[in-house]
C-alpha cells in the first residue's frame, strides 16, 4: 500500500487524489490519498472506521483478483470491447463488485477470528456501498443515471455483493459467480 498526498508516480500513470483509492495491477500496489476519507465524509456523509476499511478492503479485492488471474482476463475482454464501450463497463462492473465481495469475505474472517465487527460496523460499510454506486453518484452529480455508463455497479449491487461476501465468507462462490455474472447466485 501506499499512501500519497495529491499525486504520485505508478506503473499505471500519474495518481491523482481526485481519483480516489485504486489499485494498480502493473506494481501490485494499492494507491491512497488519505483526504479520500474527508472527501467520503463531507460530500457523501460515508463516515466511519468500518466505511473506511471497507473501502480499503476493497482495493485489496482487486489485488486478489490479480492473484487469481480474474483481473487480466477481465482487463483482456475490456481492451478487446474498447474502453468506454457499453460492454466493456460491464466488463468494468464484474471486477467492482467481485472486489465489493471480497471486501465483505474479509469481514466475515476478520470478524470470525477477532469479534472485530459490531452492528454499527456492518452498517457504516453498507452505508459507504450505498453511496458509492454509479446510479447514486451520477443522480447526485446531474440528477439523472445512465445504466450503460456504469464503471463500478449500482448502489444495490455494491450493497448485495458486500453482503453476500460478509455473509458467507465464500470467495469461491464470489468468483464464479462474478466470472458467470450470474448476480442471482449469490
Amino acid at each position: 500500500m501506499v499512501i500519497y498526498s495529491g499525486s504520485t508516480s505508478t506503473a499505471c500513470g500519474q495518481g491523482q487524489a481526485a481519483m480516489g483509492p485504486f489499485y494498480c495491477s502493473g506494481d501490485q500496489c494499492l494507491y491512497l490519498d488519505l483526504s479520500f476519507f474527508s472527501t467520503m465524509k463531507q460530500q457523501l456523509d460515508a463516515d466511519g472506521d468500518f466505511a473506511y476499511a471497507y473501502v480499503i478492503a476493497h482495493e485489496v479485492g482487486h489485488h486478489v483478483e490479480y492473484l487469481t488471474g480474474i483481473l487480466d482476463k477481465i482487463h483482456a475482454k475490456m481492451r478487446q470491447y474498447g474502453q468506454g464501450s457499453a460492454q466493456a463497463n460491464k466488463e468494468s462492473v464484474r471486477i467492482e463488485l467481485l472486489a465489493d465481495y471480497l471486501a465483505g469475505c474479509w469481514a466475515h474472517y476478520d470478524n470470525e477470528l477477532f469479534g472485530s465487527m459490531d452492528d454499527t460496523d456492518l452498517r457504516e460499510a453498507i452505508d459507504c456501498a450505498q453511496k458509492i454506486g454509479d446510479d447514486y453518484l451520477q443522480k447526485r452529480g446531474q440528477g439523472y443515471a445512465v445504466p450503460e455508463s456504469f464503471t463500478h455497479g449500482t448502489s444495490d449491487q455494491r450493497m448485495r455483493w458486500f453482503k453476500a461476501g460478509f455473509q458467507t465468507g465464500d470467495v469461491r462462490k464470489g468468483m464464479e459467480a462474478a466470472m458467470n455474472l450470474n448476480y442471482s447466485q449469490l
